[in-house]
């Protein structure tokens, strides 16, 4: 089976012409060049594989000088690249020359073809091997900060987190996209690395891209990689996110930040299963799971023309949807708990816990920040408690969203103080905005603050 492409540098035509005949038979390409000159261009456009070189291209002039400052310029570009010197001159001193500059073996003319042609196979190998080794060390040094990131979950106790969890299971078996919508600090991405556990991909890796972080001058280099010298600062060939969760999990959290234009771009990859390095020219394969994640309604995004809608289809073959934590509040003394015992012992506070008037006051609060703001309230409350047991006042607790769940209880004047005040706040007192908001006009909104 053909495999592979060579780039053979010889300035005899008739050789050109015999040695194309002849390495058709075993290479998917074959590129002749009869002038060393043009070695730069085509190793950046053609990328090849092996490089067969001659040793002489000067009339007159046999010394192999030639073949071994090519070599050494060759090396300059790509220190991997095997390359195969060919002469008609058996020099063994020069041969032991070229092989400790880097060539890969040397060839007499004229040639053997079952000789020949064994020898450049062999530096196709030796090719497949380095590149083999180049893409774990670029995929290690990718992965290296995402191998320890494993967290223990708590799911809580309500109906809708037990059919989230059923659905979960059936959709992880498959390699199906998944889609993950909620709120802010519902958990999208503990959800998504249960998935993954779950999966037939659960010893590989999970790659985790926060794509509301990723520029729009990055966002190639970044998901898909890039060749040494492609830009100003690529000093060395770097996988990108997808070649590093090759055979595991892609979660790109955030999707709905994208613009426009980078949508295109990762709809083109998702279509074609392979990526193309910025800089290079060679397609790779992808296998990977992807999960997507976003606090938008996309479906929304799409009517509004801010989102594509092949692109939506493309990543939401299963849609997850998370309930924000309001919406559940019988899983909010459960996790208190989980992070309770997770931070006294992070912070070796010994045992520690909630007087039974704080879990009340916990499960009453509206948690407009989800589990991250819960989370993030009982580690400070930990830190700084004096005691074993955790009173409300150890909690700071926004009063707004405090209020909101208490609006049953209030007159009409108080509640609507209540919606002024949050819809302020929103946007930064702006009178107009807010007006535009309640549905009341400015001079109307001017004289309730002035009577509230």
């Amino acid at each position: 089976m053909k495999k592979g492409s060579i780039l053979v540098v010889d300035d005899n035509k008739n050789v050109l012409t015999a040695l194309r005949i002849l390495l058709e038979n075993y290479f998917e390409t074959v590129t002749l060049l009869s002038s060393p000159k043009q070695i730069y261009t085509l190793l950046r456009d053609a990328a090849p594989d092996i490089v067969l070189l001659d040793m002489n291209f000067s009339a007159g002039i046999n010394s192999g000088n030639e073949g071994l400052f090519w070599l050494s310029e060759i090396k300059k570009q790509d220190t991997d690249l095997p390359v195969v010197l060919f002469t008609a001159y058996a020099d063994i001193e020069l041969a032991v020359k070229a092989l400790k500059q880097g060539a890969s073996d040397f060839v007499v003319k004229p040639w053997d073809n079952a000789r020949l042609i064994a020898t450049l196979q062999a530096a196709f190998s030796l090719r497949e091997s380095r590149n083999s080794v180049r893409q774990l060390r670029e995929r290690q040094s990718v992965l290296s900060g995402e191998l320890n990131r494993e967290q223990a979950v708590c799911w809580g106790v309500s109906e809708a987190v037990r059919d989230l969890r059923r659905l979960i299971e059936k959709v992880a078996v498959t390699d199906a996209n998944i889609l993950i919508t909620g709120e802010n600090g519902t958990g999208k991405e503990v959800i998504a690395r249960e998935i993954q556990r779950l999966s037939s991909r659960s010893r590989e890796v999970m790659i985790t891209v926060d794509m509301g972080a990723v520029t729009e001058s990055l966002f190639e280099s970044e998901l898909f990689g890039h060749v040494k010298g492609s830009f100003t600062d690529a000093k060395t060939d770097r996988a990108g996110k997808f070649e590093a969760a090759s055979h595991g999990t892609l979660f790109l959290d955030e999707i709905g930040n994208l613009s426009y234009p980078m949508q295109a771009k990762l709809l083109s990859v998702l279509q074609s299963r392979q990526v193309v390095r910025v800089g290079g020219n060679k397609p790779v394969p992808l296998d990977i799971r992807l999960i997507c994640a976003t606090n938008r309604d996309l479906h929304e995004s799409v009517r509004k023309g801010e989102f594509r809608e092949d692109l939506l289809y493309r990543i939401n073959t299963i849609q997850v949807d998370v309930p924000p934590l309001r919406e559940r509040k019988e899983d909010i003394p459960p996790l208190a708990e989980f992070f309770l015992k997770k931070y006294a012992a992070k912070y070796g506070k010994g045992e520690i816990s909630f007087s039974p008037a704080t879990v009340g006051k916990l499960q009453a609060y509206r948690w407009p920040g989800n589990i991250r703001e819960l989370q993030h309230t009982v580690e400070k409350a930990v830190i700084l408690s004096e005691t074993d047991v955790l009173h409300i006042g150890d909690f700071y607790l926004n009063p707004s969203a405090s209020a909101s769940v208490r609006l049953d209880n209030m007159t009409l004047e108080e509640a609507e103080k209540i919606l002024i005040q949050n819809a302020l706040k929103r946007n930064r007192d702006n009178l107009s905005a807010t007006a535009a908001e309640l549905g009341i006009t400015r001079p109307t909104l001017y004289s309730k603050m002035k009577k509230l």
